[in-house]
């Protein structure tokens, strides 16, 4: 067991717990719903991401001796409250979308259902994931689909928090990036990694060629080398004349990368490098990359806009109570009504409608009950559910490789209508129907 998570939480989840608790109402039967009332402005769809952290912090949320006398300390709980969160383990069950797959306005993304008492404080570190790692892999996909076959490597862990990092790697590897530069990614998840060098290691040496002969001499000819410390045609030439035709790359880090990568190419193949890759950095987002597709660009170094979620960095998700054990022992369905803030009341089921030719045409949610199949796919093209079990009476179910989540991704993606490519800012490209 790692490192307990119990911490990473807003003080009202311990309030609402205290005072449940004292009323009686805690152990209440209740389901909890993850969703975003909409698509984050502009957005055609939403990826799934982090579902794998969130179940090794659900693992990992339980209060050690040392949290439990420091809430006490400072008055956040009582003693009745304490003694309940030394015992605390999660003991309910948790559906949720596979990481990978698509979500839209209204998907529910997670149910999870338990004790009003062992589910509520969940809210805090259950949204901070989900929010943070659907809104990068969502930044990524429309990232990577705008670059086809060229790769996309995720670079961004200068540009924001160090935790936050590792998770956007992980994020963005889900949603087709290739690799990462982020070792960390590594070691936790078995994200691909690379690197080659910053302008510093040329400006190092007294002259670029060293810093060249240098490189490859550690690395071999199959490296990648940054052409424009000095002047991008010099460096090129001095580069080829060092590797020979077989250098692995050459990056471009600045300037026009479109007029750049044409005359770098050229030059390239009169040396007879011709199959020396171009790979391209230097404040690139989904737009910058499409407007690359012409460009004779082998590869895309992708830092902030990755990270940030491109102009999205949260999705909007809320936790909200939607049913409650009453007085018979049943379920009833409970929604906030409050204006521009309401919720769907009732636990919800999803299935992704599909026409004859396996195009995705809608998210259909049924409330209380699965939503039917409408017949007009036929086999593998059929509707497709789109809750799976993640935790089963307190046991993790869900877990998976991320090659997996990677490859359900991919897939999903393919299956939306040819709009879904379009970056330029629209409505969902899938509606939201409840049955």
């Amino acid at each position: 067991m790692g490192s307990s998570t119990s911490l990473f939480t807003d003080h009202y989840e311990l309030t609402m717990l205290r005072a449940a608790l004292a009323a009686g109402t805690g152990s209440r039967r209740s389901v909890f719903e993850l969703f975003s009332r909409r698509l984050p402005e502009g957005r055609r769809y939403g990826v799934v991401a982090g579902v794998g952290r969130a179940l090794d912090a659900i693992e990992n949320f339980h209060f050690t001796d040392e949290q439990v006398s420091f809430l006490l300390r400072e008055k956040v709980v009582d003693e009745p409250t304490a003694a309940w969160l030394a015992d605390y383990r999660f003991s309910g069950d948790i559906w949720g979308y596979p990481e990978g797959e698509l979500w839209f306005a209204q998907s529910p993304v997670m149910v999870v259902e338990g004790t009003f008492a062992e589910a509520v404080i969940l809210e805090t570190v259950l949204l901070s994931i989900y929010n943070h790692d659907c809104a990068i892999a969502s930044a990524a996909s429309r990232m990577s689909w705008a670059a086809g076959e060229r790769p996309c490597i995720e670079m961004g862990s200068r540009r924001t928090h160090e935790g936050a990092a590792v998770a956007s790697a992980r994020a963005a590897y889900v949603a087709g990036f290739a690799a990462s530069s982020n070792l960390e990614a590594r070691m936790q998840f078995g994200v691909p990694t690379t690197g080659t060098s910053a302008h510093s290691f040329t400006l190092l040496f007294d002259s670029e060629e060293q810093a060249f002969r240098a490189q490859v001499d550690s690395l071999g000819v199959g490296t990648t080398l940054l052409v424009d410390t000095y002047d991008i045609k010099e460096a090129v030439a001095s580069a080829i004349e060092i590797t020979g035709p077989s250098l692995g790359a050459v990056r471009l880090d600045s300037g026009d990368l479109g007029v750049l990568a044409h005359e770098v190419r050229a030059q390239l193949d009169s040396l007879g490098a011709t199959e020396t890759r171009i790979v391209v950095t230097s404040d690139l987002d989904e737009f910058a990359i499409a407007s690359l597709a012409a460009a004779p660009v082998d590869g895309y170094g992708v830092g902030t806009q990755v990270v940030v979620g491109s102009g999205h960095p949260t999705c909007g998700f809320v936790y909200k109570l939607v049913a409650r054990e009453g007085a018979d022992g049943d379920l009833v369905s409970v929604a906030k009504k409050s204006k521009d803030k309401a919720s769907v009341g009732g636990r919800k089921y999803a299935l992704r409608r599909r026409d004859a030719a396996g195009v995705a045409r809608a998210e259909v949610i049924g409330i209380g009950h699965h939503p039917a199949d409408d017949g007009q796919g036929v086999g593998d093209l059929a509707d497709r559910s789109l809750l799976v079990p993640l935790v089963s009476r307190g046991e993790i179910v869900g877990r998976e490789p991320l090659a997996s989540s990677r490859q359900r991704h991919l897939d999903a993606r393919a299956e939306l209508p040819v709009q879904a490519q379009q970056l330029s800012r629209g409505e969902p490209v899938l509606p939201t129907i409840f049955d």
